[in-house]
C-alpha cells in the first residue's frame, strides 16, 4: 500500500478523469504516474516513486505540460519515475511545479 505524500494530496482531484500507470520494479520499488486534463484543458502530470514498504521516496506534480498530449506526458512521466527509482531522487519529496 502506498503512503501518499503532500504532493499527491495537493494535486489530487477525483472529479477529473485521468489515465494512470502503476508498476513495481524488480527491487520492490513502485512507481505511479497519473496524467489528466485540467478544467481549462492543460495537460497535468503527477508521478510518485514509493519504496518497498510503500513510503513516498519522491513525488512531483506539474500543473501544466505545455505542448504535450496526455499520452506524451504519461510516457515522459513513466521514464522519469523509472530513472528516479533506479538512480535515486535528488530530494526526499519534491514540491508541486
Amino acid at each position: 500500500m502506498k503512503i501518499r505524500g503532500d504532493v499527491f494530496w495537493k494535486w489530487a482531484d477525483p472529479t477529473l478523469h485521468h489515465r494512470d500507470h502503476d508498476e513495481t520494479l524488480d527491487n520492490g520499488t513502485s512507481i505511479e504516474v497519473e496524467v489528466r486534463l485540467s478544467r481549462t484543458g492543460s495537460t497535468q502530470l503527477f508521478f510518485g516513486v514509493y519504496g518497498p514498504t510503500g513510503e513516498a521516496v519522491h513525488e512531483e506534480a506539474f500543473d501544466s505540460r505545455p505542448g504535450e498530449t496526455m499520452t506524451r506526458a504519461l510516457v515522459w512521466g513513466v521514464g522519469r519515475a523509472r530513472q528516479i527509482a533506479v538512480e535515486g531522487p535528488t530530494k526526499k519529496v519534491a514540491a508541486c511545479v
